[in-house]
């Protein structure tokens, strides 16, 4: 049996890759940049001739660094955002950019299908709302807008779901991005209200396949490429978010997981589904457990918009700046993208509010950090709402080396924050699902091995006090601009 095992995130922002002793840990990572391709409002896509680059060439440097031989490497799971959008022809190969969970160009659909479908519970139905996230107004967008691209689909799949096709598995699709795209019931049946209101054909739907299934092997081409051994075991991964609070010990009901990446993500763990139109459900690797949960458009995305529109200054420069600014002088509605959770408005816009001349770019800064922060609290207390209160709270990704901002989370949240130490994140949780999948590591506990915490970050109850009555007006400010938003994206669409 092999020890090793390698696990590939596609990220919104980047490819991250890691090579996992079982016996030992992490023994090398490899990151690769992607580029994201918004020509107009609401427009996110990504190139998947660059993540397929990506991961050959992360691959390679992790095998080059580590020394371990191709023989030595078991199995190879992938990981990456969800749902995002591949259609595919015949070949599976893809027929054009990949359209992001995040994208919202498919606004007038979102608003056609939701009134077609006025009459059936798709919560209960899909685990979800109907939203900008769903899949089914995306497939109509396209039918309209791209109608050849349409006519040649064959399969509609995901991010992580293609590049293991593209490794040499057959088209699948995982369970988590069969929940979350809307198409499927919570069982991974056909939603076939929605595939009929939206036109789809169920032929077009690739099958459904759970984390840690042995689905296919990796090609001579993707071998030679990536200098892996042809044949390697090709184990179905899945969701970042869901990999990424798996792998962080987000097993135990309570147990939660902040996760500061591109965009932004709160899961919490139950033993039981969960289902509120405000929420997204996914289900836990583990068999049996659930991880109700929220993302939001943006969040690191949103820092490096305002790090690029400032002339590229570091982000620690601007942190060790905005700490030395009173909390919550300027509010920062955070909706750049529209926003998904728990509010779904593809429609809504960000907003800067309070400013005066004294102001710098330290307390813009500020607020961006503060303005997600606020909008995981918004998800915390719709969690308390439905009776899921957060026990154990996690921090992870990109976003949790900063000092500042973790301590503005803890502050805006009321809880102890548990930053993951050297934690890489889903492509973690997909190397340990795939030595899972291959036998490697006998249960899924085992992921709690590569698991170490840092010291806690603990709420300030004199900053608290005053997050706590700035997060008020921050809900106020957000529903009295919602009308404003909403004409602006009339008047420029």
């Amino acid at each position: 049996m092999t020890r090793y095992t390698v696990g590939i995130d596609i990220g919104t922002t980047g490819t991250k890759t890691v090579l996992l002793d079982t016996l030992g840990g992490i023994v090398a990572t490899a990151t690769r940049a992607t580029d994201l391709h918004s020509t107009g409002p609401g427009i996110a896509e990504a190139d998947t001739g660059q993540w397929y680059t990506n991961a050959i060439e992360s691959i390679r440097e992790v095998l080059s660094v580590s020394g371990v031989a191709a023989e030595q490497v078991g199995a190879l799971a992938t990981s990456g955002m969800v749902p995002a959008v591949v259609p595919v022809d015949a070949n599976a190969k893809p027929l054009r950019r990949a359209i992001l969970q995040n994208d919202a160009r498919a606004h007038r659909e979102v608003a056609d299908l939701a009134r077609t479908l006025a009459e059936v519970d798709l919560v209960n139905l899909t685990g979800s709302a109907l939203t900008q996230q769903s899949v089914a107004p995306t497939t109509v967008w396209l039918r309209e807008h791209e109608p050849q691209v349409y006519a040649r689909t064959a399969r509609w799949v995901g991010s992580y779901d293609w590049m293991l096709t593209a490794l040499g598995a057959p088209l699948h699709v995982e369970q988590n991005w069969a929940l979350e795209s809307g198409l499927f019931t919570i069982d991974g049946e056909t939603a076939d209200a929605v595939l009929a209101a939206a036109g789809l054909d169920a032929v077009t739907l690739a099958p459904v396949v759970r984390p840690g299934t042995q689905i296919g092997e990796l090609s001579p081409r993707a071998a030679e490429a990536s200098g892996l051994r042809a044949g390697t075991a090709l184990v179905v991964g899945g969701a970042d978010h869901v990999l990424s609070a798996f792998a962080a010990g987000v097993n135990d009901p309570g147990d939660a997981l902040v996760k500061l990446g591109g965009a932004g993500d709160i899961l919490v763990a139950t033993d039981h589904s969960v289902v509120d139109e405000r929420l997204y459900l996914d289900a836990h690797p583990v068999p049996g457990h659930w991880l109700p949960n929220g993302c939001m458009a943006t969040s690191g995305s949103l820092i490096r918009w305002f790090q690029t529109l400032i002339g590229g200054s570091a982000l620690p420069a601007l942190d060790e700046e905005a700490a030395t600014r009173r909390p919550a002088e300027v509010l920062c509605l955070p909706y750049f993208l529209g926003e998904k959770s728990p509010i779904h408005d593809p429609n809504l816009r960000g907003v800067f509010a309070g400013m005066h001349l004294g102001h710098t770019r330290a307390d813009l800064y500020r607020a961006v950090l503060e303005a997600i922060a606020f909008g995981f609290r918004h998800h915390v207390d719709v969690f308390g709402e439905i009776g899921i209160p957060l026990t154990r709270v996690m921090i992870t990704n990109g976003g949790s080396t900063s000092t500042l901002w973790k301590q503005i989370h803890a502050d805006v949240l009321g809880h102890e924050m548990l930053p993951v130490r050297g934690h890489p994140g889903a492509s973690l949780g997909a190397a340990v699902i795939a030595a899972i999948g291959v036998g490697s590591l006998d249960d899924w506990s085992d992921a709690a091995r590569f698991v170490s915490l840092e010291m806690p970050f603990r709420p300030d109850p004199d900053r608290r006090r005053v997050y706590d009555e700035a997060y008020a007006t921050w809900r106020e400010l957000g529903s009295a601009v919602t009308p404003v938003s909403h004409a602006l994206a009339r008047q420029n669409r």
